[in-house]
């Protein structure tokens, strides 16, 4: 196993500001930069209790979630809007549009997958789990499992703890190819995290046994 694997449960999420100070986040995990900046790429749910402004993010590329609510209506300064409704509507976003949220009946949960586009690829899937699943990666490459319903264990020699329902696993390859195996019943999130650099070069896969 590589050493930079670990399982975060959903009680050691970070419960913070948004940037512009109109909301509250819980930050799940935000991977250091190499050059200097704040972070390379970036996990968190964010609480949306009230219509307003998102925060403003140059240069970063955005997908949002709905984990639980009615749903929020995303209205875009240019003009486009995107609804996110139940049961887990999903959108893709520049991180630096002004975009309003709108509510749809009552706050919501959504799960924010935040990247760097000068320096990550990101794509991200949602899966039921039922029995067994595989994950490969090369070096450098992470992938993402976030619970969203049911229970799992990792049924390889990893040694990671199980998974319930809202907690997040980070599995990174170091030197070595990474294989894990992901057993149990539910749904998930999976994100896989690509840098550019590597991408000519990459192979991962996502497999069910």
């Amino acid at each position: 196993m590589s050493a930079q694997s670990r399982v975060i449960p959903s009680y050691d999420y970070v419960r913070t500001r948004w940037r512009n100070g109109t909301g509250w986040t819980r930050e799940i995990h935000a991977e250091p930069s190499g050059d200097g900046g704040d972070w390379d790429w970036r996990l968190s749910i964010a609480e949306i209790t009230a219509d307003g402004p998102f925060s403003a993010f140059p240069g970063i590329d955005r997908e949002l979630v709905l984990l639980s609510g009615e749903g929020v209506r995303l209205r875009f300064d240019d003009g486009e809007v995107a609804d996110v409704l139940p049961p887990h509507g999903r959108h893709r976003f520049a991180g630096e549009r002004a975009i309003q949220g709108e509510l749809v009946d009552g706050p919501t949960h959504d799960f924010n997958l935040m990247w760097r586009r000068d320096r990550y690829d990101a794509e991200l899937w949602r899966r039921p789990l039922v029995g067994a699943m595989v994950v490969f990666a090369e070096p450098g490459s992470t992938w993402v499992v976030h619970l969203l319903a049911g229970h799992a264990r990792f049924a390889d020699k990893s040694g990671l703890p199980d998974l319930a329902m809202g907690d997040t696993a980070i599995l990174q390859a170091a030197d070595d190819r990474l294989r894990h195996v992901l057993d149990g019943a539910g749904e998930a999130l999976l994100i896989r995290l690509s840098p550019l650099a590597a991408r000519g070069g990459l192979c991962l896969s996502l497999e069910s046994d």
